[in-house]
C-alpha cells in the first residue's frame, strides 16, 4: 500500500511539473508572438524604407527589441518567422543558433548585423552574443580567427556539421553584398571557447592550408558563383604496394570515383587578364572545386564535380544550377535625378 501511495504521488508531482511547464511555455509563446509583432513591420522598413537614416533607425530598434527577446527564457525554442529576409541557422545538437541579416546603403553598400546563443556549460542556459560586422577593416582576413565583437560580417545560407572522434565540428557557409560592384562568399569554421561558449570564427582546420581560417571569394555583383554542401563524385587516389615476378615489389597508383559530401564552390578568377585583385572583375572559371571533411580537417580538392569516366555514374551527375543568394536585397529605385542606385 506504502509503494502504491508513494508511487501515485510521483505520477502527480510529474503531471504537475507538466502542467506547469507546458502553462510557461504557452506564457513564453505568447510574449514572443507580440514582440514578433513589433519586429515585422521594422524588418519592412529595413528592407523597403527609401533612405539609409529610415533604415538604420528601423535596424536599431530591431537590434534592440531582438536582444530582449533572446535573453528571455525558452527564446532559443522559439521558431521566429521572417521568411527568407532574416537567416537562422540552428545546430542539429542545440548547441547554438546564429541569426543574420543585411542592411543596404544608398550607396549599395551592405552592412550585417546578427546575434548568436550559445550553450554555457557556466551559466546552465542559452547566452546571447552582438555581432558587430567590422569586415572593411580588416587586413588578411582570411589569416585570422575573429570574436562576435570583429565579425567578418555576412548572412550565413548553411551550416555544415561534421563529427569526428567525438568531437562536433561546425562549417557556416554565408554571403554578402559588398557594394554596388563586388558580393562575396564565405566558407567559415566555427567554435565554442570553454565554458562560457564564446564563439570563435575561424579555425585551423584546411589541411595543408596552414595560415587559413576561413575561405573567402570576392567577385563581381553580376556573376553567379555557387558555394553549397552538395554529394558529387571526387577522384579518389589509392596506393598500394603489387609483387611482380621475380620478388620485385612496385608501388601503384590507382584512381576511382567515389560519391561523397563536400562543400563544393566555383573557382573564380579575373575575367580580363591584368585585373588581379579588382574583384568587380571576377567571375567563375567553369571549374568546381571542393573541400572534404578527412579526419577532423576540411581537404582541398580540385574538378570535384562531375570529373568521373564511367557512365553509369554519369547517368547520376547534374550539374549545379546557377542561382542568386537567397538573402540578395532587390535594388531600389529612386528619383533618377539623384543617380539611383538601390
Amino acid at each position: 500500500m506504502k509503494i502504491l501511495i508513494y508511487n501515485t504521488i510521483q505520477q502527480i508531482t510529474l503531471l504537475v511539473a507538466l502542467f506547469c511547464s507546458t502553462a510557461m511555455w504557452g506564457q513564453d509563446k505568447l510574449l514572443f508572438h507580440q514582440l514578433q509583432q513589433e519586429l515585422n513591420p521594422l524588418l519592412e522598413k529595413i528592407y523597403s524604407a527609401p533612405t539609409d537614416n529610415e533604415r538604420y533607425n528601423a535596424n536599431e530598434q530591431f537590434v534592440d527589441i531582438m536582444h530582449e527577446a533572446l535573453q528571455q527564457e525558452n527564446s532559443f525554442f522559439y521558431e521566429w518567422q521572417f521568411g527568407k529576409r532574416v537567416s537562422v541557422l540552428t545546430s542539429t545538437d542545440k548547441q547554438f543558433r546564429i541569426i543574420t541579416w543585411p542592411v543596404v546603403r544608398d550607396d549599395g553598400e551592405y552592412e550585417c548585423f546578427g546575434f548568436i546563443q550559445s550553450w554555457s556549460e557556466k551559466e546552465g542556459d542559452y547566452v546571447v552574443f552582438t555581432l558587430h560586422d567590422k569586415s572593411d577593416e580588416m587586413i588578411s582576413a582570411e589569416e585570422t580567427v575573429l570574436d562576435p565583437d570583429n565579425w567578418y560580417g555576412c548572412v550565413y545560407q548553411d551550416l555544415v556539421e561534421q563529427k569526428f572522434e567525438g568531437k562536433m565540428y561546425y562549417t557556416l557557409i554565408g554571403w554578402t553584398g559588398v557594394d554596388a560592384l563586388t558580393q562575396r562568399k564565405v566558407i567559415e569554421p566555427i567554435a565554442f571557447k570553454g565554458t562560457n561558449a564564446q564563439p570563435l570564427f575561424g579555425q585551423s582546420i584546411f589541411r595543408r592550408e596552414k595560415n587559413r581560417r576561413r575561405l573567402i571569394l570576392q567577385y563581381s555583383a553580376t556573376a553567379m558563383v555557387n558555394v553549397r554542401y552538395e554529394e558529387q563524385f571526387v577522384d579518389v587516389e589509392t596506393v598500394k604496394k603489387v609483387k611482380k615476378k621475380g620478388g620485385r615489389t612496385v608501388t601503384q597508383r590507382e584512381v576511382h570515383q567515389e560519391k561523397m559530401k563536400m562543400i563544393l564552390f566555383d573557382e573564380i578568377a579575373p575575367q580580363i587578364p591584368g585585373m588581379e585583385g579588382l574583384y568587380q572583375y571576377y567571375i567563375q572559371t567553369g571549374t568546381e572545386m571542393a573541400y572534404i571533411f578527412v579526419n577532423g580537417r576540411w581537404e582541398l580538392h580540385n574538378s570535384a564535380q562531375g570529373r568521373v569516366n564511367n557512365p553509369k555514374l554519369n547517368k547520376e551527375f547534374e550539374p549545379l544550377p546557377k542561382t542568386a543568394p537567397t538573402y540578395k536585397v532587390t535594388l531600389r529605385e529612386t528619383d533618377p535625378a539623384n543617380n539611383p542606385k538601390k
